[in-house]
């Protein structure tokens, strides 16, 4: 398996696409109101190419994409942990009853901190997402932060 990543940081499976080693490991699925992603066998780098193949719609809205974790340059990090997968985990359930078949599941971030609960939520959510569920949009609000 090819790994992108030249360091030991885990992977944030929510990575936005101007992230640095930004790749696409699902493609999403469904609807706008039950969206699944279907998962890719590998990672593929986020190229123009690739990002112009969501057009007309939003790359956040049709792929999944993974990049080394930002830590501290991310809203959703604090604490040595991301509170984006901790507020999945506590809010939305679950989408899927067994883990899906997830390449990125090694080196992921969400997997090392909460484990299968984040696996059986995943698949549902999208970057950008309209429709979302009241308990998706709660999850995907940033705490407060304080300075």
């Amino acid at each position: 398996m090819e790994h992108l990543r030249k360091d030991d940081a885990a992977l944030c499976p929510s990575a936005q696409p101007g992230a640095e080693r930004v790749a696409v490991f699902a493609v999403i699925q469904g609807t706008a109101t039950e969206p699944r992603a279907a998962y890719l066998d590998r990672l593929v780098p986020l190229t123009p190419e690739i990002a112009a193949m969501a057009a007309p719609v939003d790359p956040r809205e049709v792929f999944r994409m993974s990049a080394p974790c930002a830590s501290g340059g991310c809203r959703h990090f604090g604490e040595g942990r991301c509170s984006l997968v901790t507020r999945l985990v506590q809010l939305v359930p679950t989408a899927v009853t067994s883990t899906p078949p997830c390449m990125l599941r090694p080196d992921c971030m969400w997997w090392h901190q909460e484990g299968v609960e984040a696996c059986l939520r995943c698949p549902q959510v999208v970057t950008h997402m309209y429709g979302a569920s009241p308990q998706l949009a709660e999850a995907a609000t940033p705490p407060e932060q304080t300075v």
